[in-house]
């Protein structure tokens, strides 16, 4: 039995509400931004009066904490999904393809890294942090293990492997080769993961 069909059909309501203002309000970060974005944006997207949306969020602020912690919770649980036959490195690699599809579906804003005001609140959620958190941690330990195998440069600190893969989640080269250099979804997702894991120098001939 899901989640859902515990819940009374007023809970139900409530709550596929909720998951469709949150679907909407994360295209519409991604399509605009943070600043640009206001409540009337996301009441008219999901076809809601500003008054009910006020009944599930408060501010624009919440509504971001909830995008982001949900993003996070659905990273966490495709890593817990992932076999466990997958080495540390595939793993890593296995989520990277996973956010970049995401992100080209329209479901990875990437605001923390655009905005001081959002990392500001976002800093001051417990929920997100937390969760933020558990992420790094596990990430940590598969590049530790990764590193380990000899697939991961020994040398480099994990911060510096971490935010570094971190940082192709927001490429805005994923934008500019989409817009400019007109490839398909899943061929800038192999693109960018070559960039990421293979590098920009020659290959070896095989």
């Amino acid at each position: 039995m899901s989640f859902l069909t515990k819940l009374s059909f007023k809970d139900q309501t409530f709550k596929l509400r909720e998951t469709a203002i949150l679907d909407a309000t994360t295209k519409l970060l991604a399509e605009k931004g943070f600043d640009l974005i206001t409540m009337d944006d996301v009441a008219d997207a999901v076809g809601l009066s500003k008054p009910s949306l006020y009944k599930h969020f408060k501010s624009k602020e919440e509504l971001v904490i909830e995008a982001m912690v949900r993003l996070v919770d659905e990273a966490l649980a495709y890593l817990e999904k992932l076999p466990d036959t997958l080495g540390p490195l595939e793993r890593l690699q296995s989520l990277l393809e996973w956010a970049l599809r995401v992100r080209l579906g329209g479901g990875l804003p990437f605001l923390p890294s655009t905005s001081a005001h959002v990392r500001a609140f976002l800093t001051q959620s417990p929920r997100y942090i937390l969760r933020a958190l558990k992420l790094h941690r596990l990430l940590d330990a598969v590049v530790t293990e990764a590193k380990r195998n000899g697939e991961l440069a020994s040398e480099l600190p994990n911060d510096v492997i971490l935010y570094s893969y971190y940082a192709r989640t927001c490429d805005p080269a994923v934008e500019y080769l989409r817009l400019y250099g007109k490839y398909d979804d899943e061929t800038i997702v192999a693109h960018m993961h070559s960039v990421c894991f293979a590098g920009l120098g020659a290959r070896p001939n095989r």
